[in-house]
């Protein structure tokens, strides 16, 4: 009998300082309406002692208590972020050891905003093929890479991980996906560069630990590209889908989106106005506040689109049955 992977719990983790849009008006150039009337964000986590890690732990850790299940049961953790700890060990690797996941093979995904939708469906392969149980955990300490006087990328950002148990099913719960890339456009948005600086390099650019980002060009990319990806992948069924889990990154970009595909902006999910852009945990950390406020039921019952959308540029839309 073939099999197929299935979402069967959630969980996220998020630090416990919250910044206003207030707070950043102390250190920058910035207000409250300023962030609000741009963004649609309130507020978000930063984190204080806390690495990716230490939030990816922790999402582990609630997702083996919520199914009942060991950490030896596992076999894979899959995390994706742009904001690991080192550049090896992975942070996958790290929540293996610390969570006691013995039989487990872990690795890292990086496709930033994007990198959940791509982590599920490379996870869901993995189920189908040589895998029962694994975790896709998105988590990010984006606080780390921000210039935090420039207020057209501090303000967007915050810290956070949430992510999944998925466990072999008889039901396909994947109807339809679509993953792309461009990175003929990769300059759109750069963190991390890191300078080759041995004894024996030529000339080559300074590093910058910064997050970049030419935001009109990601805001045209995402109400274009996105909504062609997500149209063409839903177009026979956009009057059954329950609800739509895009990457929190503006709510402008949610009321585009909605207008261009003429759906009602209520089956838009939101709450970057409590956690600002978490990248690759804006989906996951989404998702785990529905199920817990008993939007979305995991009961087979309901139909969701989830589309990641950034840095590469990537971009990505998976239709699902939960």
């Amino acid at each position: 009998m073939r099999k197929y992977g299935k979402i069967t719990a959630t969980a996220s983790f998020v630090p416990t300082q919250i910044i206003k849009n207030d707070d950043l008006a102390q250190i920058m150039a910035t207000s409250d309406e300023w962030i609000k009337s741009r963004t649609g964000i309130l507020e978000r986590r930063i984190a204080t002692t806390e690495n990716t890690s230490d939030l990816c732990i922790g999402v582990a850790e609630k997702l083996l208590l919520k199914s009942q299940i060991t950490a030896n049961d596992l076999d894979f953790i899959i995390v994706a972020t742009m904001t690991p700890d080192y550049a090896t060990p992975s942070v996958a690797c790290l929540v293996q050891g610390a969570i006691g996941a013995n039989n487990a093979f872990a690795f890292d995904l990086s496709a930033a905003c994007s990198g959940f939708v791509y982590a599920l469906s490379v996870a869901e392969k993995l189920i189908q093929t040589i895998a029962q149980k694994g975790l896709v955990i998105g988590g990010e300490v984006l606080s780390k890479c921000l210039d935090w006087q420039d207020r057209t990328t501090a303000v967007l950002f915050g810290d956070g991980a949430a992510g999944v148990l998925l466990e072999a099913s008889d039901v396909p719960m994947i109807k339809k996906e679509n993953l792309q890339a461009d990175g003929t456009r990769s300059t759109s948005l750069t963190a991390g560069y890191v300078k080759n600086d041995s004894p024996f390099k030529g000339e080559s650019p300074t590093a910058s630990p910064y997050l970049k980002m030419e935001g009109r060009e990601i805001f045209d990319f995402a109400t274009r590209d996105v909504v062609a990806a997500i149209d063409q992948l839903v177009a026979e069924d956009k009057d059954k889908i329950d609800f739509y889990l895009l990457h929190q990154a503006n709510s402008r970009i949610l009321d585009k989106v909605a207008r261009k595909l003429k759906v009602p902006r209520e089956r838009f999910l939101q709450n970057m106005d409590k956690y600002g852009n978490t990248s690759a945990a804006s989906i996951p950390l989404l998702l785990d506040e529905a199920v817990s406020a008993g939007i979305i039921r995991l009961d087979g019952t309901q139909n969701l689109v989830f589309s990641g959308f950034g840095g590469g540029l990537t971009w990505g839309v998976i239709q699902v049955t939960l």
